[in-house]
């Protein structure tokens, strides 16, 4: 799993959302968060803090949706190797087949459980720790 002090992104236009993903995240041990409410602060962010080691976004948001926001961080030189999860309420293959050609690395459907999100977690850690 992606160790404690990781810097987890978590990009959703609802607060109680982000607080959501937040506490599931406290219960597998993580307490350094960054929190945006779209995709245009989640970039801002991003080029700020330099070190975030996993994004957790919501797909439909204002201004700059979860799935443009993974386009431009996987054309992005700096952050294209950031492991990206997609939180939506969506489940339609064609979405889903979308994220996938960009790039994204786990897709999770709401609503979720923690342990669907640790699952999916363990997942992306274990597919990113294959192709280093």
């Amino acid at each position: 799993m992606f160790p404690p002090e990781t810097k987890i992104l978590i990009v959703d236009d609802m607060k109680t959302m982000r607080k959501i993903v937040m506490k599931a995240l406290k219960n597998m041990g993580y307490s350094n968060f960054i929190e945006a409410e779209n995709g245009n602060i989640a970039w801002a962010k991003l080029n700020e803090e330099k070190d975030i080691g996993l994004i957790i976004s919501d797909w439909n948001m204002p201004e700059c949706t979860g799935l443009n926001f993974l386009k431009m961080v996987r054309s992005s030189s700096d952050f294209k190797n950031t492991p990206f999860v997609l939180v939506t309420a969506e489940s339609e293959m064609s979405q889903v087949q979308e994220a996938v050609q960009a790039g994204v690395d786990n897709y999770i459907v709401k609503p979720f459980s923690a342990q669907s999100l640790q699952e999916k977690l363990m997942a992306v850690y274990k597919k990113r720790l294959a192709a280093a």
